[in-house]
């Protein structure tokens, strides 16, 4: 038995051997491959029998069984591209495949598969693929509240539609107004030809007074807002002071609030309402004007309908919240600290898909806005080494692995990538070792072949 034992001994290494260079050899072929997880090789051995004691105990054969590395991270570097993403620590994308394309539009499989490979680029429909062909898959978010929509995770589709323009309802006032303005009615000395010019009167401003009103009031800036059907407008802003404190009598320095018509036949400023200091600089008081109410909380006005230029928007309300808007002592004679913002915005096209770092896919549009569209899971397992490997870097689920939890997993890293954690260096040293273990089984073939001939030779 000792010559055949030994025969049989070095054939299982050999074909142990060639095992693991098999796995070497897929190693280095995917030491690029972005997710790649290398399979080394383990060793195990089979005891051929014998007897109980020392002397009749005999070395067994071998057997080589590949071992994921499922759990070992690979090295994460940085890309430009912004659907790109790796992810730091355990976790997996959600993945499926297409199984059909009818008329132009992709069907999938039921399948559904994972992977760590990242490199997910929009394609024609607005999917998200990777290189080996896996559609990313992910929660839809809810465009009101921004949560998760539904409980199972549906291939991730970004449209080419437009987003629909939002009509502005809010418009933040900030500004501080001089004591004295600079008009050009001022004659530097006597406040009160500061004032509005008596000619203007009070209400809006008619085109027949416009230039007395432009010499006796000051720029109060300007802004773009936008109606329900998105149609900019350009909202500018004149204060003219009707009032100035007067120690004998009980009165308040008092501005008048005006916004531009954008070219009325009748009408070139609209009145929206005065606004009172006290010695402090603070405002104390509001009056509605022609247009404007005095809001809710008397701190700005509603404005229920602004027609400028033809375009007409609702709804309007001109906050001074927070104190926004004071007068203090401005040696210009300006308003200065001027800053005006609103809530609304056009219609804007697809201009661009990102992912960012809490795993939400962002749409940008030509209008400056960004939405989040999906929110990307990952999956782990309780046995993530016995997921079943599939072409592409990618795995499947089986009874070892247990079912996927999406309710954990590690960070998703956008604008990154997980390289392959098959090392050249490390892969070739085992190589060397492989080859030197083949070569050693094939010599004792060879030689227990040759001890076997002379034993057959012995009776000739």
């Amino acid at each position: 038995m000792g010559i055949y034992g030994a025969i049989n001994s070095a054939v299982s290494g050999l074909t142990a051997q060639a095992t693991a260079l098999e796995n070497i050899s897929g190693n280095v072929a995917n030491a690029q491959t972005t997710g790649f997880k290398r399979l080394d090789t383990t060793f195990s051995d089979l005891v051929s029998g014998g007897g109980a004691t020392q002397a009749s105990q005999v070395s067994g054969t071998t057997f080589a069984t590949s071992r994921a590395t499922n759990t070992v991270q690979g090295d994460i570097s940085q890309v430009d591209v912004d659907t790109y993403m790796a992810i730091n620590g355990e976790g997996y994308f959600i993945v499926t495949q297409a199984s059909d394309v009818v008329d132009g539009s992709t069907s999938f499989a039921d399948e559904t598969f994972y992977t760590r490979a990242g490199d997910f680029e929009r394609d024609a429909e607005g999917y998200l693929i990777n290189s080996s062909g896996y559609y990313l898959q992910g929660f839809p978010l809810d465009p009101d509240t921004g949560n998760a929509v539904g409980d199972a995770p549906s291939v991730i589709q970004i449209e080419n539609q437009p987003l629909a323009a939002s009509a502005s309802t809010r418009l933040d006032y900030q500004a501080n107004l001089p004591r004295v303005p600079d008009t050009t009615d001022y004659d530097g000395s006597d406040e009160g030809s500061a004032l509005l010019d008596a000619a203007v009167g009070a209400g809006n401003v008619t085109v027949a007074n416009e230039q007395a009103f432009l010499d006796s009031s000051i720029s109060g800036g300007s802004i773009t807002i936008y109606n329900q059907n998105g149609t900019a407008m350009n909202v500018e802003v004149r204060y003219a002071k009707t009032l100035n404190e007067d120690s004998g009598v009980p009165q308040n320095d008092t501005w008048s609030m005006y916004i531009g018509t954008g070219g009325d036949a009748t009408n070139a400023w609209y009145d929206v309402g005065d606004i009172e200091f006290d010695s402090t600089g603070a405002m104390t008081n509001m009056t509605a004007g022609v247009i404007g109410a005095v809001n809710g909380t008397a701190d700005g006005f509603t404005i229920a309908t602004l027609d400028i230029g033809g375009t007409t928007a609702t709804g309007i309300e001109v906050s001074f919240a927070n104190g926004s808007l004071t007068q203090y002592s401005d040696p210009d004679g300006t308003a200065s600290s001027v800053a005006l913002d609103q809530d609304g915005y056009p219609a804007g096209e697809l201009t661009g898909v990102a992912v960012d770092e809490s795993g939400r896919v962002i749409a940008s549009y030509s209008n400056s806005q960004q939405r989040a569209v999906y929110e990307i899971p990952l999956a782990t397992f309780e046995a993530e080494q016995n997921l079943k490997r599939v072409d592409g870097a990618a795995f499947e689920a089986t009874t070892s692995s247990g079912e996927a939890d999406l309710s954990g997993g590690g960070q998703i890293l956008a604008k990154n990538l997980e390289l392959s954690n098959a090392d050249i260096a490390d892969e070739f040293s085992k190589l060397i070792i492989t080859q030197q273990a083949y070569s050693a089984n094939s010599r004792i073939v060879t030689s227990a072949d040759e001890m076997l001939d002379s034993a057959l030779n012995m009776v000739r």
